[in-house]
């Protein structure tokens, strides 16, 4: 990696790099996750109840790092079987192009790990619905960077504190620009470029631009 910075280095300079968010974007997030919800509510049920059909929990919590570098649960609809940790840490363990690629990307192009139904679910983005809940919770944004791990930022060198003073976001640049189809230091640049240049013409122009990219599945696996 380029640059070395820890969380609280990062932290630290989160007010040099811009405001918090403008009051215009929770007031954007919150009405439109609440209206959201309540139109899609029964296509939610929908997919959760034939998720938990499969076995295990129709939820899926993950740690991300957040803004201000607090850490929150991210929701998802599971896409992977119950026992998704110990499947990936064999694979990893014998599989040694497989452990490049995760080490690169944080992601396997063919994982095992994938339900049917999750695999329909995440080419179609149908997965990442209830991160809405995390935007009425004001945890996340309907638009923003990729939500990241902790053991991410550090990718993220000079530009981690500009990442950590925005909320990470349902989508952003990197959905709409061929997601999985971008390396990860594309990725970065994409969240760069979208954390210098936050307005309001922007996250509308994306958030037009997210619909057909879900429905094309651009960029999705």
């Amino acid at each position: 990696m380029p640059f070395d910075v820890t969380l609280q280095q990062a932290v630290g300079t989160v007010g040099q790099a811009h405001a918090l968010g403008p009051v215009w974007k929770r007031v954007v997030d919150f009405s439109g996750a609440a209206l959201l919800l309540v139109a899609l509510s029964p296509l939610l049920i929908a997919i959760g109840l034939v998720v938990r059909c499969g076995g295990g929990s129709a939820l899926f919590r993950h740690r991300r790092i957040g803004q201000r570098g607090r850490e929150f649960d991210c929701f998802k609809f599971r896409t992977m079987v119950p026992n998704a940790e110990a499947v990936l840490h064999e694979l990893l363990e014998k599989d040694h192009a497989a452990r490049e690629e995760w080490a690169r990307d944080h992601k396997l192009r063919k994982d095992p790990r994938i339900t049917a139904i999750g695999r329909f679910l995440r080419k179609t983005s149908l997965d990442e619905l209830p991160q809405l809940i995390n935007v009425l919770r004001g945890e996340m944004s309907l638009v923003g960077p990729r939500p990241i791990v902790l053991q991410e930022l550090p990718k993220y060198g000079r530009t981690a504190s500009k990442y950590l003073a925005v909320k990470p976001g349902i989508t952003g640049l990197w959905q709409v620009t061929g997601r999985n189809n971008t390396d990860y230091q594309e990725r970065v640049a994409l969240d760069r470029y979208y954390m210098s240049h936050l307005s309001l013409r922007l996250d509308l122009a994306i958030l037009f631009r997210t619909i057909p990219a879900v429905l094309l599945r651009s960029g999705a696996y």
